[in-house]
């Protein structure tokens, strides 16, 4: 099944649900053995996300905590301007925001304070959508 391209349709439906935990951005070199929700291998290493047991473990500045926050919707990777909309509502409201694709759904890292505010700017920005 091929994701959703319309942009009113994706905002509109796109239900931002909050995963549990506590997530953390690192650094390790490639080939570690690690439990990662998420990596990408830049040239200054492997970028890692991780939950807090496994930040403890590598040693990670556990200073900074993010909620993980998906989007709901299926979205394609050849859509244009989710990412876009889902930055300015949360600039908005002076939210910083690390986004990942995956295969069917956009998402979201935000400060671990954050993350109702966040919630809300999200719903409001699809509820206007919808209206």
């Amino acid at each position: 099944m091929a994701g959703e391209t319309d942009l009113r349709v994706l905002v509109a439906s796109m239900s931002p649900e909050a995963v549990p935990g506590h997530w953390f951005f690192g650094t390790i070199e490639p080939g570690t053995m690690v439990d990662a929700v998420a990596t990408v291998l830049e040239p200054e290493g492997l970028s890692v996300v991780v939950g807090r047991s496994e930040a403890d473990r590598l040693g990670f500045d556990t200073t900074h905590a993010y909620r993980w926050i998906t989007l709901r919707v299926h979205s394609s990777l050849d859509a244009v301007g989710l990412t876009a909309a889902v930055a300015a509502a949360l600039t908005e409201n002076g939210i910083s925001c690390n986004v990942m694709a995956g295969a069917f759904h956009d998402h979201l890292f935000v400060p671990a304070a954050r993350l109702e505010d966040a919630l809300v700017a999200l719903k409001q920005l699809s509820a206007r959508d919808r209206a």
